[in-house]
């Protein structure tokens, strides 16, 4: 404890970090706030159906996580950043694609404002495409007993420009927080708007086991150990990799010589990070969009994570996004060329074709289990709600995105903090040594 309150006082102690810190909780408040102003058009009042309807839904619930219960108070920020990540990911998709993308990308400063800019009007036509199903939504039969008839005939163009510019204010305040704050301000806010949901999906799920007595407490105090256990074996996941050895030659430098050294080629064994997760999200709720958000047809097998249909679609999708990202992003061919520049080699491998067939055989074996124990975090939620009887909104911690992206986001902001201590000549936030493995956010997270 007292270790822990002198780290506080050395993290308080450096006036840049402190500035950051603030400057950063004073955007999320901001952003919290304008969470819980609604539409004009509607009555606050007569929003339990709206809540009701989204935290029974499987997928709403899910996206109502994200934006942090803005999507079912039927906030300005109802549809958060999540239009900016899906603009986000498809220009990722696009420049390792296309090559001509791809050759903007490589031009430097300049060639990535371009497609920043590119990426900001992708989002506004994305916003307003999902603030038309949105309102879809809201005027749907359960739902519509909130809007008010007087305001009815400006209410579809206020809300598809309200929410438009909503979404565009919290991307603007993301880049921000990543320019004047701490830590990447896209993923922060998300990780905010998932750690808003945390307290009330504790209370509701206190409040449904001590009705059962003491027994009620022993299992929540065992969901609670096990959601422990979840996110240790989360980190493992992250952080895992496959060390391969690698010897280096001896170099001549001028009129001496240096020696050779031995290292090791760190392989990830999540190389592809949350991105299979997202994509696989990404076309499961897709049906959920144009049934309008109601889950009318075949869409109702994608809107609940319980469902045994969701649950093998969505394992099939991330494991095979998981492979096709991983040989988007990772090329073994460049890392032998690279180790040969540099006088690398791998013990018993020839260098050049045998070396790239060989990391990329070994990549393909790490991969195959990686894949699988993504996918199991992906269903985990739906698995744990349904052998349990865990509630729909506490059960969305066990795992999935919402799991992945905090732990993702607590590992980078506390390695960024230690950084800055250990340039200060400060002891870092642990003990037994620092943070290891960054972990690495998608552009738009």
């Amino acid at each position: 404890m007292k270790k822990f309150i002198t780290t506080l006082k050395n993290i308080w102690s450096i006036e840049e970090l402190r500035k950051k810190i603030i400057y950063t909780l004073l955007l999320l408040f901001i952003y919290r706030l304008g969470s819980f102003i609604v539409l004009p058009g509607l009555d606050p009042n007569k929003l339990d159906a709206l809540h009701q309807s989204t935290s029974s839904n499987g997928m709403l619930g899910l996206l109502d996580a994200f934006v942090g219960g803005a999507f079912s108070k039927a906030s300005i920020f109802a549809l958060g950043i999540m239009p900016y990540i899906s603009a986000s990911i498809f220009m990722q998709l696009v420049t390792i694609l296309v090559p001509q993308m791809a050759k903007i990308q490589k031009d430097g400063e300049s060639g990535q404002k371009k497609i920043n800019q590119w990426t900001r009007y992708l989002t506004i036509i994305v916003t307003a495409f999902q603030a038309a199903f949105y309102i879809n939504y809201l005027e749907s039969p359960a739902n519509q007993g909130a809007l008010i008839p007087a305001y009815s005939s400006f209410f579809w163009l206020s809300t598809v420009v309200i929410l438009t510019v909503g979404t565009l204010f919290v991307m603007w305040l993301g880049e921000k927080i990543t320019d004047k704050g701490l830590g990447n301000g896209i993923s922060i806010i998300i990780m905010i708007g998932i750690l808003a949901r945390l307290p009330q999906a504790l209370g509701q799920e206190w409040a449904a086991r001590t009705t059962r007595g003491a027994g009620g407490l022993l299992i929540l105090l065992l969901e609670i150990v096990v959601l422990i256990a979840v996110i240790m074996g989360l980190i493992m996941l992250v952080q895992g990799t496959r060390r391969v050895p690698v010897n280096y030659a001896k170099q001549i430098v001028g009129n001496r010589q240096v020696a050779g050294s031995r290292n090791f080629l760190p392989l990830k064994v999540n190389a592809a990070g949350v991105m299979p997760i997202i994509f696989a999200q990404a076309l499961i709720f897709l049906p959920t969009v144009f049934s309008g958000f109601t889950g009318e047809g075949f869409a109702r097998h994608f809107m609940e994570q319980t469902s045994p249909i969701y649950m093998i679609v969505y394992s099939v999708l991330v494991i095979a996004f998981t492979f096709l990202y991983t040989a988007l992003i990772f090329n073994p061919k460049q890392m032998s060329d690279e180790l040969k520049r540099n006088n690398g080699f791998i013990p018993g491998v020839k260098p050049g074709k045998d070396t790239a067939d060989f990391i990329g055989s070994i990549m393909d074996r790490i991969t195959f289990p990686g894949s699988i124990m993504l996918a199991l975090v992906g269903i985990l939620p739906g698995l744990v709600e349904l052998f349990s009887g865990m509630s729909q909104t506490f059960s969305t911690f066990y795992g999935g995105t919402s799991l992945l992206i905090m732990v993702g986001v607590i590992l980078d902001t506390l390695q960024q903090i230690e950084t800055q201590l250990l340039m200060r000549q400060y002891d870092g936030l642990m003990s037994s040594g620092r943070l290891k493995g960054r972990q690495a956010v998608p552009s738009g997270m």
